[in-house]
């Protein structure tokens, strides 16, 4: 039996230019962020759920640097081209990309978005990129979380069963 290769992590240009091919076509770009540590039925969920927004879901992962700077130096516990062929593997996702810088401003202003997609732990007026998706006619949604789960908490379970 063959295995199906994954597809390749994506540079912030070649997303860009996925994006606007799929605008070409008149469809809609969903944009989302995050960790993706330790993948679980949450991050799933959420996926599956920020995919159905738009015609395409691209996802950027924080950079190893970037995941220490926001959550200290025990995270991340999987490396991020790991993280991104991980997501690569889902069905939601369409394309994936890694981003080194602390907040995803930057990736978001250079892909333009159509939806702007967070978890709803995030207040409205902290996500960032808003401005950007917003300043073009884009919108942001919120998408609550499956209650439950967490990397975190997995991640000191772990830690407590290690002892």
């Amino acid at each position: 039996m063959r295995t199906k290769e994954v597809r390749p992590c994506l540079s912030t240009d070649e997303a860009a230019a996925l994006a606007e091919r799929v605008r070409a076509r008149g469809g809609t770009v969903v944009f989302t962020n995050g960790v993706f540590d330790l993948l679980h039925p949450g991050h799933i969920r959420y996926l599956r759920d920020a995919r159905a927004l738009g015609d395409a879901l691209i996802v950027a992962v924080n950079s190893d640097r970037s995941v220490r700077a926001n959550k200290g130096p025990g995270r991340p516990i999987n490396p991020e081209r790991e993280r991104a062929e991980l997501l690569l593997g889902l069905a939601a996702v369409d394309a994936a990309v890694i981003f080194d810088e602390d907040t995803p401003h930057a990736i978001i202003s250079r892909i333009q978005p159509d939806v702007l997609v967070k978890g709803a732990d995030w207040g409205p007026d902290n996500i960032v990129g808003r401005d950007v998706v917003e300043a073009r006619g884009g919108r942001v949604v919120r998408i609550d979380l499956a209650e439950g789960f967490s990397s975190t908490a997995l991640v000191d379970r772990v830690r407590r069963v290690r002892g």
